[in-house]
């Protein structure tokens, strides 16, 4: 089976020094294909581990290099003309991060600055529908990855960074001076992140989906959530200190495959 993950979107799925793939998303794929492996009635299912970007990972759904990515990719109505989505499990916010002296509160405060985000993401689709209603446009630069994105923001070509909070609270942790940001702004919009699998397979869907729904009923997620969000992590023990929500309280008591656009 093979499997798409990311290198860099820390703590969803992401690469630790050792080539390991590790993420609170990718114990989620590791869970779905423990799943699938029952549902065949294998003794063993193989699996191959496909890098992937926020460019390309539509494309290698799509032809089939990969059969199921799960990141922090953003289930919503317009992508399901591309892909497939399992049930969410996790759902976002849109900030951004700034420096912690900043005058930056929010997203008014954009006008005329230069700001950053992550290419081919929801947050960069909303930044620059955001930026037309500003009477200033903001100057977008759209980096590669995340990591790309906090480096623009750390060197100051940027004076903000646009993206979804959990994945801001993971860029802040790796920093060597995590105090010096301040993720701010009220939410923009609200993501729901979903595992990604190649369209009109109903069967396979069915699977993922069970699998998905049995570990946040079983009380599973939650463990997974505390362990990847409250306490340290690797690969130098950074805790995100971002605390369960009530909205994720819910969506461990009822699952669903429905986006929030």
């Amino acid at each position: 089976m093979h499997l798409g993950y990311r290198v860099s979107s820390v703590p969803f799925s992401y690469v630790l020094p050792d080539g390991q793939v590790v993420g609170y998303a990718h114990a989620f794929a590791l869970g779905i294909v423990e799943a699938i492996r029952k549902h065949l009635g294998l003794a063993h299912l193989g699996i191959e581990l496909v890098p992937i970007t926020s460019q390309n990972r539509f494309l290698l759904i799509d032809g089939g290099s990969i059969d199921l990515e799960c990141g922090s990719t953003t289930h919503n109505r317009e992508r399901e003309q591309f892909a497939s989505f399992s049930s969410t499990f996790f759902i976002a916010g849109t900030r951004m991060m700034v420096r912690t002296d900043s005058p930056i509160r929010g997203f008014k405060d954009l006008g005329a600055v230069r700001v950053v985000t992550t290419a081919g993401t929801t947050s960069e689709q909303l930044l620059r529908r955001l930026n037309n209603q500003q009477p200033e446009p903001a100057i977008i630069i759209s980096a590669g990855d995340h990591h790309d994105a906090f480096l623009a923001l750390q060197a100051g070509r940027a004076t903000a960074f646009v993206m979804d909070d959990a994945l801001l609270y993971g860029e802040r942790a790796k920093a060597h001076t995590p105090q010096q940001w301040r993720i701010t702004g009220e939410p923009q919009s609200f993501e729901a992140y979903a595992c990604m699998l190649k369209r009109n397979d109903d069967a396979f869907k069915a699977v993922v989906d069970q699998a998905i729904t049995k570990m946040m009923r079983s009380g599973e997620a939650e463990s997974l959530y505390a362990k990847w969000f409250t306490q340290a992590i690797p690969p130098h023990g950074i805790n995100l200190e971002f605390p369960l929500s009530d909205t994720m309280r819910t969506l461990f008591r009822k699952p669903n495959d429905r986006p929030l656009d």
